[in-house]
């Protein structure tokens, strides 16, 4: 679960709980011969089992994993073919009706939540892996498929797709590409964008796009960073050519204990500091390896403040050299306990622990908002020292658990969705998280992506020329504007609002004064 604000729409009660209605935009309701106008063109496109419009149909799709946000769409469309999102993409835009694109609905930041006066555009019967080349180490899939099985069809080749999601048995590569993801190994293997070569997708006119090549590099503007990432604000992904990596031949996993959780994220950077890039490198407080040893009982050291996780891969003597070297810096670092996995299973369970911290939060807490900003390695002491002592301001716990190597942070607040009061000290506490990780000089976000969970935050980290920016390029790509509207960018009113500035018809009082 994560930002604590409910669209007024669909909740009844939201004016006396003190919700606020923020995307009220994304919540007018269609009258119903706009939405049977609709169902009448898509019906012409797609078989009946393909379109879903009724309340209890369509009440699946009405919100991702961030679930404090729900909205109902108007419809819901599940292609076929290629030729079908073509003709609905047109079809949409000959109507004026927004469109959102979703793959399997895993997003921690609300970037699918429908539209209420949209379509919900599914993804998930393109689900098939339409190639495999092992010599030249790629595989070409459609968006639907997901991350896990990518890698389950390469395995007979000794190859894998290195991006790991802690949602990876259920993600899709098109969410990925959407988000960005990353994983517990995104340190040594890199985020998506590392590791996609070509994406075909098709623009709000029905056009096709391609993006990169099969090749190390491609003719004209190098657009395929832009595309992944972009949270299907300027087209919609058909198909996708990923690189494959091969399957190391050994893998360990170094498990330090700390008494400290400034003394564990000092230790991060002492690690990469001396040239060392791990394959992967986690860490987690107590609150948090408490909650997963409970739940997969990895061996987790209960009394330790903060654990490490470190892990080498290459050929045997690549990984002992490497293992060495790490455990003397974690010792010089104040370590006051290291085990290494001493065979493939004891690896996996250690990197079980981690990858089910998410749901082992709601051992300790009802629910929980996951944050997800990005900083410096050298700053990680200091965000954690920061964070304990908004637990104290906010009258809340926070369980920590981070891709440390690369200072993207995870903090899971743990709260009552049931107490409004709590509820506004979750957002107000994770609100503070972003603002500070862009005062130590990092990001609010690391592979999450934005979605309608850091709209408000992203009027701290960009100005007003920088805004302007991102909403020309969305232009460029879907003039209209009806690609998921209402998402990742925000306007400069709702920048002036978060500001406590008022604002009135969406101006500004004297709007030549600097503001930002």
């Amino acid at each position: 679960m994560s930002t604590p604000t409910v669209p007024t729409a669909e909740r009844p009660d939201a004016e006396a709980a003190g919700f606020d209605d923020r995307f009220a935009d994304l919540a007018a309701k269609p009258a119903p011969e706009r939405q049977r106008e609709v169902v009448e063109r898509l019906r012409a496109i797609v078989p009946d089992h393909c379109l879903l419009y009724r309340e209890e149909d369509t009440r699946p799709y009405e919100c991702d994993a961030l679930s404090a946000f729900r909205q109902l769409p108007m419809v819901v469309v599940l292609p076929e073919v290629e030729e079908q999102v073509r003709a609905i993409l047109k079809a949409c835009r000959e109507l004026d009706v927004p469109v959102v694109a979703r793959g399997a609905g895993t997003s921690l930041s609300g970037g699918s939540m429908p539209h209420a006066s949209g379509v919900v555009l599914s993804l998930a019967k393109f689900n098939r892996i339409l190639s495999i080349d092992p010599l030249a180490r790629i595989a070409r899939v459609q968006p639907g498929v997901r991350n896990l099985a990518i890698s389950d069809a390469a395995a007979p080749y000794g190859l894998y797709y290195a991006p790991d999601p802690s949602s990876q048995i259920a993600c899709t590569i098109g969410g990925n590409v959407a988000e960005n993801s990353g994983g517990v190994h995104c340190l040594k293997y890199g985020l998506t964008v590392h590791n996609v070569l070509r994406v075909r997708a098709l623009t709000i006119e029905g056009e096709t796009v391609e993006f990169g090549s099969e090749a190390l590099d491609s003719p004209g503007l190098d657009l395929l960073a832009l595309m992944i990432g972009s949270e299907g604000m300027l087209a919609v992904v058909t198909e996708i050519t990923v690189k494959l990596v091969p399957t190391p031949p050994l893998a360990r996993v170094v498990m330090a204990s700390f008494d400290d959780v400034v003394t564990a994220g000092d230790a991060v950077a002492r690690i990469i500091a001396a040239g060392i890039v791990p394959a992967g490198l986690e860490m987690m407080d107590r609150k948090a390896t408490v909650a997963v040893e409970e739940f997969v009982h990895a061996g987790y050291d209960l009394e330790a403040a903060a654990i490490l996780l470190a892990e080498s891969d290459g050929t045997p003597e690549e990984v002992a050299d490497e293992v060495a070297r790490i455990e003397r810096v974690l010792r010089e670092a104040g370590a006051t306990g290291i085990r290494v996995s001493n065979s493939e299973a004891e690896r996996l369970l250690f990197w079980s622990g981690r990858k089910n911290a998410f749901p082992a939060a709601g051992r300790l807490s009802p629910d929980y908002y996951c944050m997800d900003g990005t900083i410096p390695r050298r700053n990680l002491g200091r965000m954690l020292a920061s964070i304990a002592a908004m637990e104290e301001k906010y009258r809340l716990r926070c369980m920590n658990v981070f891709h440390a190597g690369d200072g993207n942070l995870h903090p899971l607040i743990l709260f009552d969705a049931n107490d409004p009061d709590e509820w506004q000290r979750a957002e107000r506490f994770g609100a503070e998280i972003l603002a500070l990780s862009v005062e130590y000089g990092g990001t609010i976000t690391g592979e999450h992506g934005v979605g309608v969970e850091k709209i408000d935050s992203m009027c701290v980290q960009f100005s007003r020329a920088e805004l302007a920016s991102f909403f020309a390029v969305k232009r460029a790509f879907d003039p209209p504007g009806l690609l998921n509207p209402g998402k990742a960018i925000p306007t400069l009113a709702r920048c002036a609002e978060y500001g406590k500035m008022h604002v009135h018809g969406g101006r500004l009082a004297f709007p030549e004064l600097p503001r930002f």
